[in-house]
């Protein structure tokens, strides 16, 4: 709004203001060479794409981090709505999506995975369907068995919807995604956690850990895999929807020290003959016991006999903590319960105060002032201050 001096004059010679700049939208993507892409399809809306620095095959909580923080800069810049930031990734990096909103769920308004399978996501044994209840994620995909997965999945707690890709357009998805925005301090949170780099949860941060600190009431939500066997050549990729013939190898690992070079398939196991990925995979999931196995490697016109074995993978238990938080406006009052958590930062919002906090069964009562406070556990005492 111009205000004028004290003179129409003044008004008059007042240099015009420059309106503010309007907060677009943006894509997060887990593979940087998707953004041309993305570029592309989000032009006509005007989105913004956000990459960070890597490929898919890099550590997946080294790349989760990377991607977080690229986000804060571009939200600390001014540009990006930091209640419109979506997660995507395609094929490969699709399960990414799924990884990332699992270790970091605060971040994202929703995710998209297009084409590709969570099934490596879900083998990492750090899939929590705790941390999808404020992050969605749309999975466009057209395996023959992703659908019932997708059910599974949804079953077992996941914020999930499965679509078909065939006919899926571009302009469905960001319609899709625009539905969702994410709440900085949303009513009810519920996140969990193994490890303490990934401890943040909107306004709860976990910081202090106790395995000892039962509480049933809050059970695991880790989203198991299907444990499904390997062969021992080494961390080979695969595209899974690959037709064939054969199982193509498309990636190796720096420092690969195995058998295998890119370029080769693997058309056969114990002397069946393999059609493609997909068969590949139901091969292996009928596999039990790890045991010794022989694969043919076609490279070039040669043929190459590899003894290996296949692996069953040995799950460990999992050992976590998890926070699920609520805020009643009715009775001004903050519910927090935890398990294996000592120690948390809570913030809370101008408009949440005054209010009583209760964290299993422990008062606070009488907040008066809003911000951080830092709440300890010690025995059957609360402890609370500001934070450092």
């Amino acid at each position: 709004m111009l205000v004028c001096g004290i003179s129409l004059l003044a008004c008059a010679l007042a240099p015009a203001q420059t309106p503010p700049q309007t907060k677009t939208p943006a894509i997060a993507l887990i593979d940087a060479a998707d953004a041309a892409q993305w570029q592309t399809w989000t032009k006509s809306v005007g989105w913004q794409v956000i990459t960070a620095a890597g490929t898919p095959d890099v550590d997946a909580d080294v790349r989760a981090r990377a991607l977080a923080a690229a986000v804060a800069e571009a939200v600390k810049n001014g540009s990006v709505d930091p209640t419109r930031v979506y997660l995507a990734g395609r094929n490969e990096a699709a399960a990414a999506v799924f990884y990332t909103i699992a270790r970091i769920p605060d971040r994202w308004a929703a995710g998209v995975a297009l084409g590709g399978s969570p099934k490596a996501a879900l083998e990492s044994n750090r899939v929590f369907s705790a941390n999808f209840t404020d992050a969605p994620v749309l999975w466009a995909s057209s395996g023959p068995d992703d659908q019932a997965l997708a059910q599974k999945l949804k079953t077992a707690g996941l914020n999930l919807e499965w679509r078909s890709a065939t006919g899926l357009t571009n302009g469905a998805i960001l319609q899709w995604l625009s539905t969702h925005t994410r709440d900085e301090f949303p009513l009810n949170i519920d996140c969990e956690t193994n490890s303490p780099a990934f401890a943040s949860c909107y306004w709860i941060q976990m910081t202090k850990f106790d395995a000892g600190e039962r509480n049933d009431v809050l059970p695991l939500s880790v989203v198991a895999g299907e444990s499904s066997a390997a062969l021992d050549l080494g961390g080979f990729g695969y595209h899974a929807a690959d037709p064939g013939p054969g199982v193509p190898v498309v990636f190796l690992p720096q420092k690969y020290v195995g058998p295998l070079r890119i370029g080769d398939r693997i058309v056969a196991l114990d002397g069946k003959p393999i059609e493609n990925a997909h068969q590949y995979l139901e091969m292996l999931s009928r596999v039990t016991e790890s045991r010794p196995a022989v694969v043919m490697v076609e490279r070039g016109k040669e043929r190459i006999r590899v003894e290996t074995r296949v692996v069953v993978p040995r799950r460990d238990p999992v050992v976590t903590g998890r926070v699920q938080a609520h805020y009643l406006p009715e009775y001004r009052q903050i519910e927090i319960i935890s398990r294996a958590v000592t120690e948390m930062r809570v913030t809370l919002p101008r408009d949440w105060v005054p209010a009583d906090l209760f964290w299993n069964g422990l008062s606070l009562e009488g907040i008066k002032t809003a911000g951080c406070y830092l709440l300890k556990l010690d025995k059957e005492l609360l402890h609370a201050g500001p934070c450092p």
